[in-house]
C-alpha cells in the first residue's frame, strides 16, 4: 500500500532517537528509532487516515488525533511530536510540505485581517468560557510567554517577572499615559498602574469576555479613574501616549496589516515615547503558520520572522532601540499550562466535550513542541521615534526591575497588613 510505504520512509528518516511503533489499518506493524525513550505506539483506524497524513501532515496530524483516527496507544501526543521533530525540526522532505507551504504563503499574503474579521477571530478563541482559562493559567490570567529569570520559579513567579521585565523596558515613570494594545484580562494594565505608577492606562481589546473581566478587576482595585478598558480595534484608537505596550496581540494582526499597525502606533506615540512589542515569532525563513492551528485555534494568526516585521517598522518612521529574543521561556510556560490543563481535564470535559479536550491537548502540545524542537521564539522589540529617549546601555533594565520588585513587595505587605 502506497501510504504505508510513504509513512515507513518518512518515519524512518524522522525517528532516530526514541521508539515509535506504528500499526496500520490493515494490521501491519512497523518500528522506528533506537529503542530508547520516549516510547510511543500509534494505530491508524482506517486506510484513508494514513494517506491523509501523507498528503498534508501539518494539518492532518491534529485532525486525525482529535477525530480518534490516529490512536496513541502508548505515550502522549507530545511524545509523538518529540519523536517527529527533535531531529528533523519538522522538515520531512519525503512528504509534500514545501509545495503546500508555497501555495499557502501566497494565500496568506492576500488575506487581510480587517476590523470585522479581527473581532471574529478574537471571539473564536478568547470569548470561550472564562472558567476554562482559570483552570490552566496563572491567577492573573497572563496568556502569553512568561519570563523565567530563575528556571525553578513557579508559573505565577515567572508571569510576574514577565510584567516586571516589560515595565522596566518601557521605562514607566509616575504620571505617564500608557496604551495597552490587546489588553487581555487586564493584568498588564493593572500592573503598570499599581506597581509601576503610571498616571493613566487605556487598554483596548476585541474580546467581550476579556473586557468584562478587565473592567471588574479595575473596579475592584478602585482604579477606574486611572485604568480603563475599551472594546476597540487598535486602528480606531485616538490619543497621544507616553508609552505603548502590546503583549501577545501582534500574532493576530496578519502580514497584510503590518504597515497599518506600526503606522497607527507611531501616530499614537509621543515624540519622546517608548513602545514595547512582545510577540511570538520564528527564527527561520518566512512561511505560513501551522494550518491546523490557524484552522481550529487561532484563525487569522501568523508567526513572523524579523525580516517580515522590520520593513513595516522602518516605513512607519519608527526605530528599533532594543531586541531581546526569548527562546525556551515559552516552552516552559506551555509545559506548565499543559500540565495544569491535563490535571483539570475532567472539569474541562464538563464545560465542553471530549473533542474539545483532545483539540486543546493537541494545541498545547503542538505549541510547546514548536518552541522546544522547531524555530518558534518570542521577540521583545523596543521602539521609539528618536535615538535619545532610551539610555546608552541596558543597565537601566536591571535597575528598574529591582525597583519594581521592591514596589511589588510593598504592595503585598499592604495587602497582608
Amino acid at each position: 500500500m502506497l501510504s504505508e510505504k510513504l509513512l515507513d520512509l518518512a518515519f524512518t528518516r524522522a525517528v532516530k532517537h526514541g521508539s515509535l511503533e506504528m500499526t496500520t489499518a490493515g494490521g501491519r506493524r512497523f518500528t522506528f528509532g533506537d529503542g530508547t525513550e520516549p516510547q510511543v505506539s500509534i494505530r491508524f483506524t482506517d486506510a484513508p487516515a494514513q494517506m491523509a497524513l501523507c498528503l498534508h501532515p501539518e494539518l492532518k496530524l491534529g485532525e486525525l488525533f482529535v477525530e480518534g483516527r490516529l490512536v496513541i496507544e502508548n505515550g502522549t501526543i507530545l511524545d509523538l511530536l518529540q519523536l517527529l521533530l527533535q531531529d528533523t525540526h519538522g522538515e520531512l522532505d519525503e512528504l509534500p510540505l514545501h509545495r503546500l507551504r508555497k501555495i499557502r504563503a501566497k494565500m496568506m499574503r492576500r488575506a487581510e485581517n480587517n476590523a470585522a474579521r479581527s473581532k471574529r477571530n478574537v471571539a473564536h478563541h478568547y470569548d470561550l468560557d472564562g472558567r476554562l482559562y482559570s483552570l490552566f493559567l496563572d491567577s492573573d490570567r497572563q496568556y502569553s510567554c512568561a519570563y523565567f529569570d530563575d528556571p525553578d520559579v513557579s508559573l505565577e513567579g515567572a508571569q510576574m517577572a514577565k510584567k516586571r521585565h516589560i515595565a522596566a523596558k518601557l521605562m514607566v515613570d509616575p504620571g505617564q499615559s500608557i496604551l495597552d494594545i490587546g489588553s487581555g484580562w487586564g493584568g498588564m494594565g493593572l500592573y503598570l498602574a499599581q506597581v509601576a505608577g503610571a498616571g493613566s492606562v487605556k487598554g483596548v481589546t476585541l474580546s467581550e469576555e476579556q473586557l468584562e473581566v478587565s473592567r471588574k478587576r479595575s473596579a475592584t482595585a478602585c482604579l477606574q479613574d486611572r485604568v480603563q478598558f475599551e472594546l476597540q480595534d487598535y486602528r480606531l484608537t485616538k490619543g497621544s501616549f507616553d508609552r505603548i505596550v502590546s503583549v501577545g496581540m501582534f500574532e493576530h494582526v496578519g502580514v497584510s496589516s503590518y504597515d497599518a499597525y506600526f503606522q497607527t502606533c507611531r501616530n499614537l506615540l509621543k515624540a519622546d515615547g517608548v513602545m514595547l512589542l512582545h510577540t511570538i515569532g520564528r527564527s527561520g525563513t518566512p512561511y505560513p503558520t501551522n494550518p491546523w492551528i490557524t484552522k481550529y485555534i487561532f484563525p487569522g494568526g501568523h508567526l513572523p520572522v524579523l525580516s517580515e516585521i522590520m520593513p513595516a517598522i522602518e516605513r512607519a518612521g519608527l526605530m528599533v532601540t532594543d531586541i531581546e529574543i526569548l527562546r525556551l521561556h515559552y516552552a516552559y510556560t506551555l509545559k506548565a499550562w499543559r500540565e495544569r490543563f491535563m490535571a483539570h481535564r475532567e472539569e474541562i470535559l464538563r464545560l465542553y466535550d471530549e473533542r474539545f479536550c483532545r483539540m486543546w491537548e493537541c494545541y498545547l502540545a503542538m505549541s510547546e513542541s514548536a518552541f522546544r524542537w522547531q524555530d518558534a521564539v518570542v521577540f521583545q522589540l523596543q521602539l521609539a521615534q528618536r535615538n535619545d529617549v532610551v539610555p546608552l546601555t541596558r543597565d537601566y533594565i536591571a535597575e528598574r526591575e529591582t525597583a519594581l520588585k521592591e514596589a511589588e513587595q510593598n504592595m503585598e505587605l499592604k495587602r497582608s497588613a
